[in-house]
């Protein structure tokens, strides 16, 4: 019972991952609609494009800050409720855009609910999570994400073939994004609430009650009772000494550390060049000579090929290899992948050479694979399971808002015109980053979580709330802060 209800508590909540994604990715085929075009007076290379795109980056990104104060207060499962209903109020207005002002506004609101959602969603999960399979609970956020991108993709595709003198082509898969997040935010009213937010709420009886039904598999009913009693002890202990604000996750030299580790996995993820590729490919596609349908159905193919890949990794080897390993396999192969698609772009500028349009074609699909097996899934999981308890609302919220949802509106802002006039040079951007910046990075500065509960990771950063050794800084800005009062 335990395991299974876990798993289905996490798919469920991961919802709102699966806005995330087809959110994402479907503005891929809406641009690529003539109707669209023509309707908002546009073009495949104008800034307009471009705009409509990282405004809803910029939405999620003030999204997943005001997620930090939400989940504090409200609770994991709740702030995952006003993210999707926030997302029905955004698709509403997309769907029934007169003009490119509606258009953006819906795009900034739908942008705000995926960014709360972002952030609370892998909490949620590594908080319901047992140690050793974390990995996978936690992976299932990225796996929806695909299973997003694969619906957006082939919605998108099928009101391609309504008659292109309507709107169906891009109003239906705008409107169709409300139905997931009614499911979601009606739903979760019957899952419970994290344990450790239920203790934190000094709600310990049914915290002990959900930890067993998450956890029990008849003969660890010791394991349980001790698991719960240092979620408490440290709960307890950090509540002695909290200093509210947002300032303390900056003040505390390891929890600044493990903010930035957060934020970096988040900002590394971004210069894989992944989102960029799910946003524009079309116009790779158009590039390598693939245009029109044939592109969307290109499209539709390579949002598959990224989930089966997740799918194969979470539940095969992300609790067994951990977590630093694949993010610097990932760095490696994936940039080894942008310097081949650039070379053969390179060789092909007008895309007449259908063997090497085939091969640039293939390279996209591996950085997609490479990324599943890397960044895509451990991303979320390393960002979710480093923070303390005291500031993992408000931490996740940073590292998703700034790390990954701020360069997500720089990327999606100038990568239109990066990719028109750059072309194939523009690839070398995350290439060279990746060699300079993220590989050493990740080898001197990540630590491995693989195994260890979230309190023992608070070990692993020489901060042990059970044995009440919190940063002293931490208790000299309690104290300062009770003086104040």
């Amino acid at each position: 019972m335990g395991k299974l209800f876990t798993f289905s508590l996490a798919i469920f909540a991961a919802f709102g991952s699966f806005l995330f994604g087809y959110d994402s990715g479907v503005m891929t085929d809406v641009i690529a609609s003539e109707h669209f075009l023509a309707y908002f007076n546009t073009s495949s290379g104008s800034p307009v494009l471009g705009a409509i795109v990282s405004t809803f980056a910029g939405g999620a990104f003030f999204g997943a800050l005001s997620g930090g104060l939400t989940m504090d207060k409200l609770g994991r499962r709740k702030t995952i409720q006003i993210g999707a209903v926030v997302c029905i109020v955004g698709a509403v207005l997309q769907a029934a855009s007169v003009h490119l002002g509606m258009m953006l506004v819906g795009r900034i609101i739908t942008g705000w609910a995926v960014g709360i959602m972002s952030m609370a969603v892998p909490v949620y999960q590594a908080e319901l999570a047992h140690p050793k399979t974390r990995g996978l609970i936690v992976g299932l956020a990225q796996q929806m994400i695909g299973v997003g991108f694969i619906v957006s993709t082939w919605v998108g595709y099928g009101a391609a073939h309504a008659p292109g003198w309507t709107s169906f082509p891009w109003r239906f898969p705008l409107a169709f994004q409300g139905v997931p997040a009614c499911v979601l935010a009606v739903g979760l009213i019957w899952f419970p609430e994290s344990p450790r937010q239920l203790i934190e709420k000094d709600n310990e009886e049914e915290a002990m009650r959900v930890l067993q039904k998450l956890h029990f598999d008849g003969s660890n009913d010791a394991w349980i009772q001790s698991e719960f009693t240092e979620i408490r002890r440290t709960i307890l202990a950090e509540k002695a000494i909290h200093v509210p604000g947002w300032a303390i996750m900056f003040q505390v030299p390891s929890w600044r550390k493990r903010l930035a580790l957060g934020t970096l996995v988040q900002v590394f993820t971004q210069f894989t060049g992944i989102n960029v590729i799910n946003y524009y490919q079309t116009s790779m596609y158009a590039a390598l000579g693939i245009t029109g349908k044939k592109a969307l159905l290109v499209s539709g193919i390579y949002n598959v090929v990224g989930p089966v890949a997740n799918c194969f990794f979470i539940f095969l080897l992300a609790d067994r290899v951990g977590r630093k390993k694949p993010l610097l396999f990932g760095t490696v192969a994936i940039t080894v992948c942008l310097f081949i698609e650039a070379a053969i772009n390179s060789q092909n500028p007008d895309g007449t050479d259908k063997a090497l349009s085939k091969a640039g074609v293939a390279m996209l699909f591996l950085v997609s694979i490479f990324f599943s097996f890397s960044f895509g899934p451990v991303s979320w999981t390393y960002m979710s399971e480093i923070m303390p308890m005291q500031i993992r609302g408000k931490g996740n919220a940073f590292a998703a808002g700034v790390g990954n949802w701020l360069f997500n509106v720089f990327w999606s802002q100038v990568s239109p015109q990066a990719l028109e006039k750059l072309g194939w040079k523009f690839y070398f951007i995350f290439a060279v980053f990746n060699i300079c910046i993220t590989f050493p990075t990740i080898w001197f500065f990540f630590k491995e979580t693989k195994g260890l509960s979230l309190e023992e990771i608070d070990g692993l950063f020489g901060d042990s709330a059970s044995e009440r050794s919190l940063p002293k800084e931490v208790e000299t800005l309690h104290e300062m802060n009770l003086e104040k009062e």
